[in-house]
């Protein structure tokens, strides 16, 4: 069984937030809701500060603390490592948006916990999330984590500096970033952009 994963280069990340239009658009994101957003924090010292730009979204952990407290068994784990919700099950009680450390669900208008799927619709019929493949810069690789031949394997391998959101919290993210600029010298972080 595959165990997908997303890696985003926060080198090649340039803000452009096509990424987060794409979803919105493919997921009908109601507005004011987001499943993806753009971080934008300044780093370094001056003179030397730089920009950088951090997309954020559920992290599909493989230890998602929004599962267990879910009191329908709507909030659940695939086979593939998918954190998902049923829709038909959630009764939007909200307390998988605030087991959440990343901030990722929302409780849409409709009546129920949404967030980021990893487009699992377009996964089903063998294509990219919509994120994924409307990246101008290729920042974004998905794909199966447990094949060492897969694109997303070899990019893992290949890159210098790996991190993910919130280590210490042992959910073990599946959405991993690359060639962040260190975090000393961080000046603050900017705005979130939905």
């Amino acid at each position: 069984m595959a165990r997908l994963g997303m890696l985003i280069d926060l080198s090649a990340c340039v803000g452009c937030a096509a990424c987060a239009v794409a979803c919105k658009m493919e997921n009908q994101v109601p507005a004011g809701a987001s499943r993806l957003w753009i971080r934008e924090r300044e780093v370094g010292t001056f003179p030397n500060l730089t920009v950088e730009f951090r997309p954020e979204q559920c992290n599909h952990c493989e230890n998602p603390p929004c599962v267990p407290v879910c009191p329908t068994g709507a909030s659940y784990q695939t086979p593939d490592g998918l954190v998902q919700v049923d829709y038909n099950k959630c009764i939007a009680c909200g307390a998988c948006v605030a087991a959440c450390p990343y901030d990722a669900r929302y409780i849409n208008k409709k009546g129920y916990a949404d967030k980021c799927t990893f487009c699992s619709h377009r996964i089903a019929k063998g294509q990219q999330p919509a994120c994924v493949e409307t990246c101008p810069t290729y920042a974004r690789v998905f794909g199966d984590l447990d094949d060492p031949n897969s694109e997303i394997s070899k990019t893992l391998k290949a890159a210098g500096r790996q991190d993910v959101l919130r280590p210490e919290m042992g959910t073990r993210p599946k959405v991993i970033y690359l060639n962040a600029p260190s975090k000393k010298g961080l000046t603050q972080e900017v705005t979130r952009h939905d």
